[in-house]
């Protein structure tokens, strides 16, 4: 499992990336090898709110849809479109498919560095 030092993670398995003030949100290694491949992906619009702890967008796989939660509130101001026609680039690099960009955030859940998220996928898998 690849984890990234510059980056903090959730206990549903987003990652959020913050660079002055705008919030890049992904899924992590462990989900996209979890889900398996990605056949599409279904994310909100530019200008559409988000909430912490709430799903924002959906990933279907070839098992599964899973919801994607949101890590912050606030306001998506770009969406990666490239993952629309392309959403096995998650599959093949997920900390550099980012889903969406959020700015104007009021909130953040309790986030985990890559450390404390290792030793949190390692103690759900006993």
């Amino acid at each position: 499992m690849e984890l990234r030092e510059d980056r903090k993670y959730t206990k549903s398995h987003e990652w959020v990336r913050e660079e002055n003030g705008v919030f890049e949100i992904g899924l992590t290694d462990y989900a996209q090898s979890e889900l398996g491949d990605l056949v599409f992906v279904n994310l909100p619009q530019e200008g559409d709110p988000v909430t912490v702890e709430e799903a924002f967008a959906d990933v279907e796989s070839v098992k599964a849809v899973s919801d994607v939660y949101s890590p912050v509130s606030g306001t998506v101001s770009e969406v990666n479109e490239e993952l629309l026609d392309a959403p096995e680039k998650i599959n093949e690099s997920p900390y550099d498919a980012w889903l969406v960009r959020v700015t104007e955030v009021t909130e953040q859940e309790d986030l985990m560095t890559a450390e404390e998220y290792q030793a949190f996928v390692e103690s759900n898998q006993e």
